[in-house]
């Protein structure tokens, strides 16, 4: 069991029977304690359930299982800087038109854009488009929606739309999980309708993801891994799943 797909459960499970304490949810899960210390406080910033002694009771509002931004932004910073440096050898050519994702790894991309190449880029990232628009360079079109809270990215049918107007050169594009049978995935279906817009309006597609979510699938589908060109991600991956994508016509960047 992936570690989302067992806290989904443990909330699920907590939410239902009340009160569980550490000894049973790790007898449930077949895991350690110090792992269900870890889910539990992670669930619980995002407020999914409470946190008391030796256990967890439910939470008054359960909420979708997703990170939010500036908790994902903390994560594994080495390896989302490698993956943004080694995106850059992907970026179109100047005066091209780039596409670029939400997320904690495209905003670092995004920050590490060269101040000399004159770039046309639509986002649905506030914080991206935030970053990008005092540069003089990047003709900047923040693309319009309803902002998420969680993601701090517009998105819903305004967005969609916005994005079926355009053909741009590059889209590069994060997600929550990827996989052989499963394609690119994320928890939100209004994340996965514009991501997957994003993909349908660029020539090439970039992927970028840590190592750790090659082998995880989230609830939907936003692209087959036909739709994607190349993935880059860091060196956690395993050669057997290198292997494995780069025989379904992925090529594989490893930063």
């Amino acid at each position: 069991m992936y570690a989302q797909e067992r806290q989904q459960a443990m909330v699920q499970l907590v939410t239902e029977r009340g009160r569980r304490s550490v000894t049973e949810l790790a007898d449930a899960f077949e895991v350690t304690s110090e792992t269900v210390r870890r889910d539990l406080s992670a669930l619980e910033r995002l407020g999914l359930l409470r946190r008391v002694h030796g256990g967890a009771v439910p939470s008054q509002a359960l909420a979708t299982l997703e990170s939010g931004l500036g908790e994902r932004d903390l994560d594994r910073l080495d390896e989302k800087e490698a993956i943004a440096r080694a995106a850059l050898e992907l970026l179109p050519g100047a005066g091209s038109a780039l596409l670029l994702d939400a997320g904690s790894t495209t905003a670092r991309l995004a920050a590490l854009l060269p101040a000399d190449l004159p770039l046309t880029v639509f986002t649905h990232s506030v914080p991206i488009a935030s970053r990008l628009a005092g540069r003089p360079q990047v003709d900047l079109h923040l693309l319009p929606g309803r902002v998420r809270a969680t993601t701090q990215a517009a998105v819903g049918p305004e967005t969609v739309e916005a994005l079926g107007r355009v053909r741009a050169d590059v889209a590069v594009v994060g997600t929550n999980g990827l996989s052989i049978g499963h394609g690119l995935s994320t928890p939100d279906s209004e994340e996965a309708a514009t991501k997957r817009a994003l993909v349908g309006a660029a020539r090439r597609v970039v992927v970028l993801a840590d190592s750790h979510k090659v082998g995880e699938e989230a609830l939907v589908q936003f692209a087959p891994l036909g739709a994607v060109d190349v993935l880059v991600t860091d060196a956690g991956i395993s050669q057997r799943a290198r292997a494995e994508l780069t025989e379904a016509g992925v090529e594989v960047l490893v930063g």
